[in-house]
């Protein structure tokens, strides 16, 4: 499929571009490495997938304080007021994926590139900084006051980018989240791109499950949009 009708390319940034997995598995590991030892990265990143769920989640990243109390809990980890809020503080040191930056770099001289996140304005102002700045439009949960996979939130960014002249099929969602954005915006008319980061491992690590949705692009990293992009765009 063709890169040619696209003006704007809208990211899921958590997990997309930044390693949200690696970052909370650094600070647990960190402040409490002898008790983690005990368990696998996956044993910590269902527990905390779990305690996302929960009814009275909060806005992230803000709510990484409440989820290490219920990690600590089920894991019977060392729990504190200092580790819980660490947690949450941390999330400006979560790593971008190895390829987010030079992708990235590579896709705005063909599009413009729009944040979409659930997280808070704060948060994003600390990843889009280790991302290296790539950003021409962000939309946030601060913005919309709903998160995804609520559909008010991609309307609020479809009224966003109509009013810089972009319309609608000139959109397409890069994620990697099939339950926070492939599914809800391929029903929504969406064109979307799954970056399936991971591809190589069991499960989906801390992301909500969900069936899967056949997007209209598939790769397994940045760096192949990229170079997909490049190969027809030059």
């Amino acid at each position: 499929m063709s890169f040619k009708p696209f003006k704007a390319l809208t990211f899921d940034v958590v997990g997309t571009l930044i390693d949200f997995e690696a970052g909370i598995l650094n600070h647990i590991r960190g402040v409490v490495a002898e008790a983690a030892k005990a368990y696998s990265d996956d044993d910590i990143l269902k527990a905390y997938r779990e305690a996302r769920a929960e009814p009275d989640a909060g806005w992230w990243p803000d709510d990484l304080e409440r989820c290490y109390h219920r990690i600590a809990t089920k894991l019977n980890l060392p729990d504190s007021a200092d580790n819980a809020r660490g947690l949450a503080l941390s999330v400006e040191n979560f790593p971008a994926f190895p390829d987010s930056v030079e992708a990235l770099q590579r896709l705005r001289k063909h599009f413009k590139l729009v944040a979409t996140t659930n997280s808070r304005i704060w948060a994003l102002n600390h990843m889009a900084r280790t991302l290296g700045e790539p950003f021409d439009v962000r939309v946030t949960v601060d913005d919309v006051r709903f998160e995804k996979p609520d559909p008010q939130f991609f309307a609020y960014t479809r009224g966003v980018l109509a009013s810089q002249g972009i319309v609608f099929e000139q959109i397409l969602h890069v994620a990697q989240s099939q339950y926070h954005d492939i599914g809800v915006a391929k029903r929504l008319g969406y064109q979307v791109c799954w970056i399936e980061r991971r591809h190589a491992q069991k499960g989906t690590g801390g992301t909500l499950e969900s069936e899967r949705t056949e997007p209209h692009y598939h790769f397994t990293s940045l760096a192949q949009l990229a170079d997909a992009v490049e190969k027809e765009l030059g």
